[in-house]
């Protein structure tokens, strides 16, 4: 399977962002990645289908997503959208603009974390994008380059206390999970990202980090929020979406190279928490891509 689309953001080192603004009435720019981290904000854009990673969803008049994972895909498609007059803003910019000395600063913290949640893409709630929106709506006209400067770091912070924000991608498709949570959790974590393929048993995975069983499910959820079976199956559906994008490996094979062991299980699960069938998820990546 080729590679998708790899975009090159016209960011010279001297560039602290990189902002386009623009109106339009249709989304034609196919499934991409990048290495710079890209904060996008689309406005009277109901239907249209946000595609980032294998999180796919229909939005509503107002979207704001960070995706700052390199070759994390994403795009914002057509879908059911027929505004007249859509309009974008899209801020790129690199990875080393606020460089890890700066974010280990106490005042940094939340936006590392915001960083590192939006390796998987974070989509803002309404309330976050109504506390930047005047900011980001002058953004693009300010004359000034160090306030422009400025105001972007007001938008970042702001939008780094958003606690309704929520991640979009699933870390076993984006291949990424973070380093800072407990150790057992990790431990366990990573066990499971090795051995996502065979059977897992509670016992087993509790045992790895000397808790009962029923200690150790209760500790996960506490340090998660999701619970133990839940994750699981995320990491393996991950996995399978993975492989149904870079592969043409049969979706029987995919089903039980990820741990399902029944066809018609793994497609309704995968319907049910993906929104589309495996065939009908790899068709849509195929149709919306470019291959290079």
């Amino acid at each position: 399977m080729a590679k998708v689309l790899r975009e090159t953001p016209p960011i010279t080192e001297k560039d602290c962002f990189y902002i386009v603004e623009r109106h339009k009435t249709q989304f034609n720019y196919p499934i991409h990645s990048h290495a710079e981290y890209e904060l996008n904000f689309v406005e009277n854009a109901g239907g249209v289908q946000r595609i980032v990673g294998d999180s796919i969803e229909e939005i509503g008049n107002y979207d704001l997503v960070l995706v700052t994972g390199d070759g994390l895909e994403h795009a914002w498609q057509q879908g059911n959208c027929s505004s007249p007059d859509v309009r974008e803003i899209t801020i790129q910019f690199s990875s080393g603009l606020l460089d890890s000395q700066l974010l280990a600063r106490t005042q940094f913290a939340s936006i590392q974390k915001m960083f590192e949640r939006a390796r998987l893409g974070v989509a803002f709630s309404m309330a976050a994008i109504l506390k930047v929106y005047n900011l980001l709506n002058g953004l693009s006209s300010q004359k000034d380059r160090f306030e422009q400067f400025l105001t972007m770091l007001r938008i970042l912070y702001a939008l780094s206390l958003d606690e309704n924000s929520k991640t979009l991608a699933s870390s076993s498709f984006a291949q990424n999970e973070s380093g800072r949570e407990s150790r057992r959790v990790a431990k366990v974590k990573e066990y499971i990202m090795a051995h996502y393929s065979e059977e897992l048993r509670l016992e087993d995975l509790a045992g790895l980090v000397g808790m009962a069983p029923s200690a150790f499910s209760r500790f996960f959820k506490q340090h998660t929020t999701i619970t133990l079976s839940d994750y699981i199956i995320d990491i393996r559906l991950g996995a399978a979406a993975r492989m149904l994008v870079d592969t043409t490996t049969g979706i029987s094979e995919i089903c039980y190279a990820c741990g399902f062991n029944n066809l018609s299980n793994f497609n309704r699960i995968f319907k049910a928490r993906k929104g589309y069938t495996p065939r009908d998820f790899r068709a849509l990546f195929t149709k919306n891509r470019v291959y290079v």
